[in-house]
């Protein structure tokens, strides 16, 4: 590592022209002596890595990771506001001497020779380019090297049968001329009749109707634009004239094949220019059909998975379409002829399930057709379409399906083709590189062919070198970065021909992608081409450099009109254009000073911040622009408006099915301005159906229905802002049932990703790319890359970045002098992975800090001190070994010199410093290869002292029983001895108006912050005495205390009477008893009872009563023994009644049991409850009447061991029994070995009437029991058994 300083550079006192942009290299302040007086400190240090010269500039603005601003970045900013933005404190009055940005330039290994010579480099300010507007008035006033517009594409394919035209425009002022080479040589135009150029334009008309031949004409072009300022050049252009060759003429014999087997019809089309388009078709010109079975291949070939009867039924005729003849060319056709063992080729077949087996061809594993074997690989360029390819032969045929190792296809990007036998990814990038498998399978099996896919690329533009106007006397550089894989090399060139023999220059440096001006003049204006290229393609680029010198101008409208709300930030714009960059400076309504600082803020590009607009900055304002060249001036009319606020928001609401809901919303605006209100429903307009009515101030909705649920948005505005406010209407309905989800498939942490590599390797970025392992079922959002370095904390990961699920490759952003070493962690919705194996490492080279320590503070700890902290700066920010800080600090406004030192730690103390006086603090980082950029600067004071002097006449006025209004006069600031924090009065209360009442003579505060004349003191205790002081309060303490005032507070309303208590001995009587207020705040002059009865929701007439100040207890006579009491009670002075203190009297017994006896007996539901009770109880008794009434119907008879006989005839009294025609026992009933029914146990059991499993029922459901079983009783037996009066008989009886 070299390493290359110099510490002073001296600058003239005076502004040259180029001061206004070396201006954008400093921090805005005005310029110190330093530690060289008269000059300015810089640190100049130059890298050279990889055999490139990194020149940047560190300096305060620098975006985060950025050394400095780069000067002159390759974007071209959007507008002539983005282009001053390169600005810093235009509208400040800058002084001589200013300080500069340092440069900073790294060396790695050895340097070339010429890098030495570039230290001659670190004397200069290297400007940012000026931005020319787009104004036709100022473009066409300026004078402009050369500029392509338009050129033909590098390969030129025409058509033979028309005109040649190779295009080229140019743009320039004055206007450009153009010549032309052909094959690198001077391409005369005047010597060839055929050959004209445009009027006006460099485009090339190659005429052959009188003759000729194109092919005559091949070759490669290349246009040159030229001026007097400089000459252009269009792309290397490569014509070809289009070809349509004859296909070959050739006998085809039939092909012949077996039923079943696989079949390849190659096409072989002639060459063409550009190549044809393929398809296949039948010599009778029917196309072809294709199935996942007949297929055409990407190279044109007809691919038959296997060979079917049906196949030769036709033939096949390979045809070329030609692009530019719009001719197709037939080959031969081919015939097929198929060796089946089914020779009939029954069309019943083609759809039955089993086809082959039917046809008796034999079942194959599936075998790929192409490409051959189980892998191969495919380059692609970058930006390409990459398109994979699998045609494989089985019976039956085959599907195919694809994939990706170690991760999915990019959904966005992936398209199947051709029954999904070709893969397409679309614009390929170095993520989609990697291993892809196809997959073919049937039911006899499976095989893959693995296709490995490497990712090239052409040169691509990083920064793309872009026109370069800047004014006499000022630096500024073209960059041209380009990549590429491999790596590009880059050649310039200017006015088209090669640097190296162009005549020398030295206000100009190379410094490999790199061009360096400095001290430019109106001699340097040329045109600048980088050509980059690698053995897959070229990028060529032009870029100008000019000089111009143009006083300011404004770009905006005159006398703009700006309306803006109230309280609001606001920003004023006053685009402007001039060469060198104009200052900028605002005034406001024509007078007064420049406006910088406080409420306003004058941004880089010129345009004026108002932090918070207030009523008092309406107003005209000023803008003027400065150069050495002249000035120019604008005028902006700001007006400001009164907000637009919803003061009555709409609120929650929960509604009933059918009701009206009303939503309110009131707003106030400003007057001048038209007010919309308008209605959104779950954050969508809002139609107003003829439900609703929307007025001024409300939304109401009539029949509320369930689908009116949802969130309201009330939207107030006018042209300049709007409010919202937002409610939620809830419509009670029934709740839905839930429904079912069907379980999901087991999911896992995801598998760690592997195979960890790092590419791309550049000075600050590097390009990880891993395989994904198995995300188990559940898709891979995230991936989080860790890092960890071995020098400052070895062996602690720390996250570096989070990526989404979808990629496997990323570059990341590296810091200086860490030794990196990354692994990954993919995640899920389960959870994380274990993280990867580590990568190998990679070493960062070291670099100067890029930012400085934050939260710069200076306070003083004593009267004499000023302790100077801050935040120190991480490791990662470090960049370097041996970081430390620069500490500077002068007093503020005396511009006496800085005071430094370095310190290694994160604060330090400056001592013997007079008692709170402003000081001037910087702090710089540095380490071993450079200091940081130039830190802000940062006011801080030194340690403050005891105030001296306290407030004089201090006056107090009492407001009333409680609060006072103090009055005093301030202090003179030189006595306060630092920061005035507060005035602070001390109270206490000396005692009480009433006699023999203790009181607290606590000491209290009130604090009024601030450097205020009044204030107001609350919380006072009323008649009493009260004494006060005054103090001033700064950051140390107290001052010395004011005379001694006293002040008495007038009476006031007494508090609650304390332990109010309520008793009730009997039903008749309730006894109260309470104590004296503990804050009388007066003299008592009684009491006041309020008090009434209440029985549920019933209340009574409220009685008062008045009691003397002596007395606390009273008796009640209860009017009911069923009613309660409420009662309030307060005490009262001669001001008023107090707080009233509130008891009710406890419930009687048996209220509980009254209140529900007489609300039920009341109650609907009872008295229709007893009703069905009497109607169930009558019915029954109906029911035992007719059963009884009917007792003894059924024939009874003697007891006997054998079944019912057929000669048994029905009673005559019309009673039946039940037994069936044939006198047989039911089916399941229980016999004797001899045939007879069993006795059962009880005549009268469940089990005779069918309960217990034994009985049956007709197929109407009838019980028909075990009646059949009965043993003849005795009539009076079977009269008196309980069959008459069982309530189940009875029922069977009415039925």
């Amino acid at each position: 590592m070299v390493k290359i300083c110099l510490e002073c550079q001296s600058e003239p006192e005076e502004r040259g022209p180029g001061s206004a942009l070396r201006e954008l290299l400093t921090d805005g302040e005005t310029a110190s002596t330093d530690t060289c007086s008269g000059a300015r400190l810089t640190d100049f240090c130059a890298v050279w890595d990889a055999g490139v010269l990194l020149v940047s500039a560190a300096g305060k603005g620098a975006p985060s990771g950025v050394t400095g601003r780069r000067l002159n970045e390759s974007e071209t900013l959007n507008s002539v506001r983005e282009a001053q933005f390169q600005q810093l404190e235009a509208a400040r009055p800058r002084g001589p001497g200013r300080g500069a940005r340092g440069l900073v330039l790294r060396m790695a290994g050895q340097p070339p020779p010429w890098a030495y010579t570039a230290v001659l480099l670190c004397a200069l300010s290297l400007g940012g380019a000026i931005e020319i507007p787009m104004d036709p008035s100022i473009q066409n006033e300026l004078s402009q090297p050369p500029t392509i517009t338009k050129q033909s594409v590098k390969d030129h394919i025409v058509d033979p049968r028309d005109n040649i035209l190779i295009e080229c425009e140019a743009k320039g002022n004055p206007a450009p001329s153009f010549h032309w080479t052909r094959n690198s040589k001077f391409f005369n135009i005047a010597k060839d009749p055929r050959v004209s150029m445009r009027r006006r334009s460099g485009t090339l008309v190659i005429d052959f109707r009188s003759g000729g031949r194109p092919e005559e004409y091949e070759g490669e072009y290349q246009c040159f634009a030229r001026n007097k300022f400089g000459t252009a050049l269009s792309n290397r252009i490569r014509l070809q004239v289009s070809k349509s060759p004859l296909w070959p003429k050739e006998n085809l014999d039939p092909v012949v094949v077996q039923e079943g087997a696989p079949l390849t019809l190659q096409c072989n089309p002639p060459p063409g220019l550009p190549s044809p388009v393929i398809f296949w078709m039948s010599s009778s010109m029917e196309p072809i059909s294709q199935d996942k079975r007949v297929s055409q291949g990407h190279n044109g070939d007809l691919y038959f998975s296997n060979v079917m009867l049906q196949d030769m039924q036709t033939d096949y005729s390979c045809n070329a379409r030609f692009h530019f003849t719009h001719t197709i060319q037939q080959k031969n056709p081919f015939t097929l002829k198929v060796l089946t063992n089914h020779p009939y080729n029954d069309s019943s077949l083609r759809n039955h399930p089993d086809m082959y087996s039917a046809r008796g061809v034999a079942e194959r594993t599936p075998s790929f057709m192409y490409p051959q074997g189980t892998a191969s690989s495919q380059m692609v360029l970058r930006g390409m379409d990459l398109l994979l390819e699998c045609i494989a032969s089985g019976v039956p045929t085959p599907d195919i399906a694809w994939y990706k190792k170690g991760g999915d296809l990019p959904s966005d990007k992936a398209k199947f083709e051709n029954f999904n036998k070709a893969l397409r990814i679309t614009n390929v990038s170095e993520e989609d590189s990697g291993e892809y498998f196809c997959l073919a399978s049937n039911k006899m099996g499976s095989i893959r062919h693995t296709i490995s896919v490497r990712v090239k690329a052409a040169p691509y533009w990083l920064d793309e070198p872009k026109n370069l106007i800047l004014a006499p006397g000022e630096d500024g550089r073209l960059v041209c970065r380009a990549n590429g894989n491999p790596k590009p090399t880059v050649q310039w060139m200017v006015n088209g021909e090669p640097l190296q023999s162009a005549p020398p220059n030295p206000n100009r440096e190379v410094a490999g992608d790199t061009i360096i001006f400095r001290d430019t003049q109106i001699s340097s204006r040329a045109v600048y081409q980088c050509n980059t290229s690698n053995e897959h393609g070229y990028l060529l680029a032009n870029a100008f450099v000019s000089v111009l010198d143009v006083p300011p101008r404004m770009l905006s409208p005159r006398n703009q009109l700006i309306r803006v709300i109230l309280y609001n930030r606001t920003r004023l714009d006053c685009p402007f254009f001039g060469s060198p960059i104009p200052t900028l400076r605002w005034f406001k309504n024509g007078q007064g000073s420049n406006l910088d600082g406080g409420n306003y803020h004058v941004y880089e590009n010129g345009s004026l911040e108002i932090k918070m607009i207030r009523k008092e900055d309406q107003g005209i304002y000023t803008c003027v622009a400065t150069n050495i060249l002249g000035k120019a001036e604008n005028q902006v009319r700001l007006e400001v408006k009164d907000p637009t606020r919803i003061y009555r928001m709409p609120e929650d609401q929960i509604a009933k099915r059918g009701t009206t809901v009303q939503l309110e919303c009131r707003v106030k605006h400003d007057p001048s301005l038209k007010l919309t209100v308008s209605w959104l429903k779950d954050d969508e307009p809002l139609y107003i159906s003829n439900r609703m009515k929307k007025e001024e101030d409300s939304l109401t909705i009539f029949g509320v229905a369930e689908r009116d649920q949802g969130s309201y948005t009330c939207v107030a505005s006018t042209e300049l802002d709007q409010d919202l406010a937002k409610a939620y209407l809830t419509v009670l309905a029934d709740q839905a049932t839930p429904t079912n989800r069907l379980a999901a498939l087991p999911k896992g942490r995801p598998d760690r990703p592997r195979d960890l590599e790092l590419t791309d390797l550049a000075e600050r970025s590097v390009r990880l790319t891993w395989i994904p392992g198995d995300d188990n079922n559940s898709p891979i959002t995230d991936y989080v890359v860790q890092f960890e370095e071995d020098q400052f904390q070895p062996g602690v990961w720390h996250d570096h970045s989070k990526f989404p699920g979808s990629v496997n490759s990323a570059v990341l952003r590296l810091s200086p002098y860490v030794n990196y070493q990354f692994r990954v962690i993919a995640i899920n919705e389960v959870g994380s992975s274990h993280p990867s194996l580590p990568s190998e490492r990679y070493r960062t080279s070291g670099a100067p800090p890029e930012s400085n320590p934050s939260d710069v503070k200076g306070e003083g700890t004593r009267k004499n001190n000023m302790e100077i902290t801050w935040t120190p700066m991480n490791a990662t920010s470090a960049f370097g070994p041996n970081l430390r800080y620069i500490v500077k600090w002068r007093r503020r406004e005396t511009r006496e010199t800085w005071n430094n030192v370095t310190v290694w730690g994160s604060r330090y103390v400056v001592g013997q410093t007079p008692v709170y006086v402003p000081y001037e603090i910087r702090v710089q980082a540095e380490n071993d290869f450079g200091k940081g950029p130039e830190p802000d600067t940062i006011i801080g004071y030194s340690g403050e002292d005891y105030p001296r002097a306290a407030p004089t006449d201090v006056k107090i006025r009492v407001l009333n029983s409680t609060a006072i209004s103090l009055q005093w006069n301030r202090v003179y600031s030189d006595t306060v001895q630092g920061q005035l924090r507060e005035y602070r009065a001390y109270y206490w209360r000396e005692s009480s108006l009433l006699k023999n009442l203790w009181v607290s003579q606590k000491r209290q505060q009130a604090g009024f912050p601030g450097d205020r004349l009044r204030g107001v003191v609350s919380r006072l205790f009323p008649y009493s005495n009260y004494k006060l002081e005054m103090v001033v309060v700064n950051g140390r303490g107290d001052g010395p205390r004011s005379e001694t005032k006293e002040f008495t507070t007038p009476e006031g309303v007494p508090s609650a009477p304390r332990r109010f208590r309520v008793r009730q001995p009997n039903l008749e009587t309730i006894n109260l008893e309470w104590d004296h207020p503990e804050h009388p705040n007066g003299i008592l002059i009684g009491y006041t009872l309020k008090y009434v009865a209440f029985n549920g929701t019933k209340v009574g007439k409220q009685i008062v009563e008045n009691f003397s100040p002596n007395q606390t207890k009273f008796m009640v006579q209860r009017a009911d023994p069923v009613s309660r009491y409420r009662f309030s009670l307060s005490a009262r002075t001669q001001v008023g009644s107090g707080e009233a203190v509130t008891e009710e009297s406890p419930a009687p017994p048996n209220e509980a049991y009254t209140n529900n006896q007489a609300d039920i007996a009341t109650q609907g539901w009872f008295i229709g409850l007893m009703c069905a009770i009497a109607l169930l109880v009558l019915i029954l008794l109906i029911v035992c009447f007719i059963k009884r009434s009917r007792g003894g119907k059924y024939p009874v008879r003697e007891k006997k061991d054998v079944p019912l006989g057929p000669e048994d005839p029905k009673e005559e009294d019309g009673s039946f029994d039940y037994s069936d025609e044939d006198n047989k026992p039911l089916q399941g009933s229980q016999t004797s070995l001899d045939g007879t029914i069993k006795q059962q146990e009880s005549d009268d059991s469940l089990v005779d009437y069918g309960e217990g499993g034994e009985g049956q029922f007709n197929e109407d459901g009838s019980f028909i029991g075990q009646y059949t079983v009965k043993k003849d009783k005795e009539e009076t037996e079977g009269n008196e058994s309980s069959e008459a009066t069982s309530p189940v008989n009875a029922i069977y009886s009415l039925a």
